[in-house]
């Protein structure tokens, strides 16, 4: 008998039994689609972490030296300090330059009103959340981008200065020697940017400015150059020739090394929740199994008939084996099909644009376990049906 005639009578023999194929069947597309959909997410995960280390689709890839000054040091970093870095390290770099500082800034010389404090400030590329402005106006996106000397005082601050906040609304603030008009009171939170006393214009703070020295250097490592090892180069050659080596430290952070552990523990925990969902394609194995050990006992004149005009064993063990092999599969590619469905519909759920990532690879996998599910839970009652004896059959 050949392969193609047995693939359609095992495919007619699950379509006699409609429902009892679909239920046998629910349990492979749930394991299947539940390790897809764990899969396709912390592949989704894996990327974004990647993608938000890189600067680039090149593969550029970026990295922070501090400089961690002693008392009575403000900054560390100077224009000759760039320089030498670029000649020492031309080609293994592609940029090198002060980074401007955005969030929570040392302020000393400040007042409000007639009041001298001292606080931090953060700098605003986009509007305040409408949810931390207590009083007065937020900054608008043309505030931000026409460089309008408008600022937002804490509520702290105003308390403190004019005991009511509203008070605060319209006065002048002066930091740096620059005056700004206070259009809203803000909230602060806490352990974020918005914990800072003062919030105002990236680009208006920056307005005419042209850094000169900086307390963080920005690197962006060439293609093809490991970044970790080239900062950590960098920080050497800063150690013994940095213009500021003598009143403070340099140190950087290993994105690339954490980026790595993080990968690993993503892969090893991904795997772990999706062996704990595979549990469930060993009980729909032992569903599969038990559905054949039924079908080849109510087909027992089937086998006979087949073995009387010819059929061999193989035969007989072939179409049952095919019975559920083309069971599991289904339920395979099915369950791919919903966890590829399902774990694109959750990613649009999840915050930090994170999206699913299914590979061919993903694919291999569920059909690779599907077929290996019908042919371990299917061979048994095969080969039981398969043994029948043809005169115990007829009797």
């Amino acid at each position: 008998m050949k392969y193609n005639d047995l693939l359609k009578v095992a495919f007619k023999s699950l379509l006699a039994n409609k429902r009892r194929s679909f239920l046998t069947m629910i349990g492979i597309v749930i394991g299947i689609a539940s390790v897809i959909t764990i899969i396709a997410l912390g592949n989704g995960v894996k990327q974004k972490m990647i993608s938000e280390f890189k600067t680039s689709s090149s593969g550029e890839q970026t990295t922070e030296i501090t400089f961690d000054g002693k008392e009575n040091t403000n900054t560390g970093f100077t224009t000759a300090d760039i320089k030498q870095i670029k000649q020492h390290f031309a080609g293994q770099l592609s940029k090198a330059a002060f980074k401007k500082d955005t969030s929570n800034i040392s302020v000393s010389d400040a007042s409000v009103g007639n009041t001298s404090v001292g606080g931090s400030l953060t700098l605003l590329k986009a509007p305040l959340p409408a949810n931390k402005l207590k009083y007065g106006s937020n900054l608008s996106q043309t505030d931000l981008d026409l460089n309008q000397h408008v600022v937002l005082l804490s509520l702290r601050y105003a308390k403190k200065v004019y005991k009511y906040a509203n008070n605060a609304l319209g006065t002048a603030v002066n930091i740096n020697g620059v005056s700004y008009r206070v259009k809203g009171i803000f909230k602060q939170s806490s352990y974020n940017k918005y914990s800072a006393d003062f919030l105002l214009s990236n680009k208006t703070y920056y307005a005419g400015v042209k850094l000169n020295e900086a307390n963080t250097l920005k690197l962006t490592v060439a293609k093809g150059y490991g970044a970790s090892s080239v900062t950590k180069k960098v920080v050497s050659y800063l150690k013994k020739h940095g213009e500021n080596r003598h009143v403070g430290n340099y140190s950087y952070f290993d994105e690339g090394a954490i980026l790595k552990s993080i990968s690993t523990v993503m892969d090893v925990l991904t795997y772990f929740i999706s062996a704990i969902a595979g549990i469930s394609l060993f009980i729909a194995g032992i569903g599969v199994m038990n559905m054949m050990y039924i079908s080849v006992s109510e087909r027992t004149q089937e086998i006979g008939i087949r073995l009387a005009v010819g059929a061999t064993q193989k035969n007989i063990l072939w179409q049952f084996l095919l019975e559920s092999i083309m069971l599991t599969v289904g339920g395979g590619i099915t369950g791919f099909v919903i966890g590829w469905m399902l774990s694109s519909l959750i990613s649009l759920l999840i915050p930090y644009h994170i999206h699913a990532v299914v590979t061919f690879g993903n694919f291999l996998l569920a059909f690779g376990v599907s077929t290996a599910v019908g042919i371990i839970f299917g061979m048994l009652p095969a080969s039981q049906a398969a043994k029948r004896n043809l005169i115990d059959i007829l009797r």
